[in-house]
């Protein structure tokens, strides 16, 4: 018997991001996913260092992974038409629901749930703290790529970036995490290859 699962899942590189704003570089889906993993990782380590929180980095680091899985089917659904009011927004997360469970089907019974359980989460409340850091990972880097497009000279992310500023201010205080990692990491973003690797 043969499983579709990592075959579809393989395709992510083939989802562009942004797809209504004129981009100086293209993001696909996986490049995206990789960086939500490696911030939300991040967020947990700063949340267990200097917090006292039980947070699992690593599996942290693996819902990033997955997180936008669902666009494989969906496509990437432009911010403003996802959010444009509620009824669309509810719609949407029923689509984005449905297109989990048409990708759980692509594995054998026997492994679905321990997939299943990434992508849909437990009831703890542990993981659900986790889960929102997953969350302002992914948000953080939709800011960076506004960064790094202003850095390029394109101003079509103007408005992007003042949106989801305002978002990560909320988010800053409410997960001191994010407040951190906004603080310490973003500043260098944009920078060259030689002011990243100057030796202080």
């Amino acid at each position: 018997m043969e499983y579709n699962f990592f075959a579809t899942i393989s395709r992510m590189k083939y989802i562009e991001r942004w797809a209504l704003m004129r981009n100086s570089r293209n993001e696909n889906l996986s490049e995206h996913s990789l960086e939500v993993a490696m911030i939300a990782h991040a967020l947990c380590v700063i949340g267990n260092v200097r917090y006292d929180k039980d947070l699992d980095a690593d599996r942290a680091a693996l819902i990033g992974l997955y997180h936008d899985s669902s666009e494989i089917i969906t496509g990437d659904m432009p911010t403003p038409v996802k959010y444009y009011n509620p009824e669309i927004k509810e719609a949407y997360k029923q689509v984005e629901t449905i297109a989990e469970y048409k990708l759980l089907e692509k594995l054998p019974n026997d492994l679905r749930p321990v997939y299943e359980e990434i992508l849909k989460g437990s009831t703890g409340n542990e993981d659900r703290y986790m889960r929102r850091l997953v969350k302002a990972a992914d948000k953080l880097s939709a800011y960076i790529k506004c960064i790094e497009e202003e850095k390029a000279g394109n101003t079509e992310f103007t408005t992007a970036k003042a949106t989801i500023e305002k978002a990560i201010e909320k988010l800053k205080k409410e997960l001191p995490e994010v407040d951190d990692f906004v603080k310490e990491f973003i500043p260098p973003y944009g920078k060259t290859l030689d002011e990243l690797t100057v030796v202080r």
